[in-house]
């Protein structure tokens, strides 16, 4: 059944946006089958700044939309921002995606708060979900991640990595969400090395209108600047402006460290791939699929869902066959999930 009245809070899901064209925001593409009546239509996403390509935190919540659009064959959509938009605008795009019929609807990152808790208040029967953000409302669903852990682990692999005794740390925007990724990887960096490996942390801007998370050459002057500072293991939490930081790393033949999908494993970054040591995985696209399945099922997902280690939510890739020929590294990196699993290890978030 497609349409849902009773909401229910059941496993940790989520739900990608598939949008309409709208005078804020263009349409990036259409997925599935289906005939395109209102009662067809399915899952729609509306991206986060970088927009579709960002081989991160949009591309990842993209595969979930594919995923939902092949399994239960309905019409999909997915919607890119425009530079410099506002809150109203936002507002336009959910709402319009909501009135074509499409359900679940998805804003994908914290940028989307203000505007999904006053469009999901006028549309009570339309399921929404956000992404790293928490937004009060009987029918949303707040798609959070412990980003704190992964990048614990992303501390471990770096300190078992470097040779200099310097890594660094490459943030997009200066926010409390990133600040999650930093003080996760320092603390695994401290706690693996004994304190005996520094770590340098940069920020590329205040606030995501400057850019921090859309502008590869940021990241790349950022990177350069620490690993002429004798980095060797560079992790970046930067969304589209951290395909630059990839690219210095790989360039100076030192290591990275992505974020969010398999970075290793992305076609746009192969030129760079023997140089992306692991990434910091965030399963946005697991959980954007899981708020589908669950509207499809009829018992939609709502309230705050909290993707960690213990869910598989979060997590580290070893697709780099180096990343199992570094002594210690694959043993430190289990020994450290279990402990954070099993509560031994409290993981900061600032």
């Amino acid at each position: 059944m497609r349409r849902i009245s009773n909401l229910t809070r059941v496993a940790v899901g989520v739900a990608s946006l598939a949008l309409a064209a709208t005078a804020c925001g263009g349409t990036s593409g259409e997925s599935g089958g289906g005939s395109g009546s209102k009662e067809d239509l399915g899952l729609a996403i509306a991206y986060d700044i970088g927009g579709k390509g960002d081989q991160s935190f949009n591309d990842a919540a993209y595969s979930g939309l594919q995923k939902a659009a092949t399994e239960f064959g309905y019409k999909t959509d997915d919607v890119e921002p425009t530079e410099g938009e506002t809150d109203a605008d936002k507002e336009q795009r959910l709402s319009s995606l909501a009135r074509q019929g499409y359900n679940p609807v998805v804003g994908v990152g914290f940028a989307y708060g203000p505007a999904m808790e006053a469009v999901a208040k006028k549309y009570p029967d339309t399921t929404f979900g956000i992404v790293d953000s928490v937004v009060e409302g009987n029918n949303v669903a707040s798609l959070v991640f412990a980003e704190e852990q992964a990048s614990y682990l992303a501390g471990v692999a770096a300190a078992k990595a470097t040779k200099t005794n310097t890594v660094g740390f490459v943030g997009g925007v200066d926010i409390p969400l990133i600040h999650k990724f930093e003080a996760g990887y320092k603390q695994g960096v401290e706690d693996t090395s004994g304190g005996k490996v520094k770590v340098i942390s940069q920020y590329l801007t205040q606030t995501a209108e400057e850019g921090g998370f859309s502008s590869p050459d940021k990241g790349k002057a950022a990177a350069e600047g620490q690993i002429e500072k004798n980095a060797d293991v560079v992790y970046q939490a930067a969304g589209l402006s951290g395909q630059g930081v990839i690219e210095a790393a790989a360039k100076a033949k030192v290591w990275a460290i992505g974020v969010d999908s398999d970075q290793y494993q992305q076609e746009a970054l192969a030129p760079y791939k023997n140089y992306i040591l692991t990434s910091a995985l965030k399963d946005v696209g697991g959980a954007v699929y899981e708020l589908a399945k669950s509207v499809e099922g009829g018992k939609p997902l709502t309230g705050v869902q909290t993707f960690d280690l213990k869910v598989d939510g979060v997590g580290l890739s070893d697709s780099n066959p180096e990343y199992a020929k570094i002594a210690g590294l694959q043993e430190a990196v289990e020994k450290a999930k279990a402990g954070i699993i099993d509560g031994s290890i409290k993981v900061r978030t600032e």
